[in-house]
């Protein structure tokens, strides 16, 4: 598949967020977060880097464990120099804001793009502290258990607007982000409390994060996909309009964030062309 190329492939990381792992066995791909859009991304030529962060961790500790892989994968690719695309999936949005900000990976980080990252939380991430962490006390036993579950009160609506006020972009970096929508009766069945949940308090939602909170620096769009689909976790038959194999939306995501970073800011923060898949946005209703 052609697509925009700045000259040497710029290397790209693939950053999972909450509960998201990744399982090998030797050379062997047992289970991959980004199944198909890891292969999409390095067949174009991409030196790839996937991290694997504790999946329930908040996010400073997710963070100094991404710069650790980031640092340590460049030096065994011999890009110790190079700067790199970092894509973040939900949580993992949070945790590369925090790292280029807080931990000194701004000269190593030449874009952000978070994809359906709850950048001033989610509602249902309030709704599960109340309702399960606070009223059935899960919180206390699993700290109890010394099980770190920082990332459910990371994610939360207060929490994430401090965050924002201690967490500043860096004025060096590119920051882009893609949301993602559908409505009530193509998500899961096990996510539409969710959906309702967020819908509710926030309007169109991925049946976990919401457009509006998903939105962040240059806003690339709104894919039509659930939160799952959004890394090619496709829980959902479609019948009608279907999105199927989300890849091809990260490689025109990864083209159009290279053809931004080759021209002028300034040019780059005009809207782009209508119609494109990238680009796509559907209302959801409820």
């Amino acid at each position: 598949m052609g697509g925009y190329s700045p000259g040497p492939m710029i290397p790209v990381v693939l950053h999972h967020g909450f509960m998201g792992l990744e399982f090998r066995a030797g050379p062997i791909h047992l289970m991959s977060t980004f199944p198909g859009i890891d292969r999409g991304i390095a067949a174009r030529g991409h030196p790839l880097i996937v991290s694997r962060v504790h999946p329930t961790a908040g996010v400073a500790t997710r963070a100094r464990q991404l710069k650790e892989i980031i640092l340590r994968q460049l030096h065994i690719l011999g890009r110790e120099h190079d700067r790199v695309i970092l894509v973040g999936h939900s949580m993992g949005g949070l945790d590369a804001r925090y790292m280029i900000s807080k931990l000194g990976m701004a000269d190593r980080v030449a874009a952000l793009v978070t994809v359906t990252t709850p950048h001033r939380g989610t509602s249902y991430a309030d709704w599960c502290v109340r309702h399960i962490g606070q009223r059935l006390r899960a919180l206390q036993l699993l700290n109890l258990l010394k099980l770190d579950m920082g990332a459910a009160l990371d994610l939360t609506t207060d929490h994430c607007r401090r965050f924002n006020e201690e967490i500043p972009d860096d004025p060096s970096v590119r920051y882009f982000s893609v949301s993602a929508a559908r409505p009530w009766h193509r998500v899961p069945a096990f996510a539409l409390h969710a959906f309702k949940v967020v819908y509710a308090a926030e309007g169109d939602n991925d049946c976990l994060v919401s457009v509006r909170s998903s939105t962040w620096g240059e806003h690339l769009g709104t894919w039509p996909a659930d939160h799952f689909h959004t890394i090619n976790k496709r829980l959902v038959l479609e019948l009608v309009n279907p999105t199927g194999d989300i890849t091809p939306y990260y490689l025109r995501m990864l083209d159009e964030v290279q053809r931004r970073m080759a021209e002028p800011r300034l040019a780059a923060l005009s809207p782009a062309t209508p119609g494109e898949p990238l680009l796509q946005t559907q209302r959801t209703g409820r």
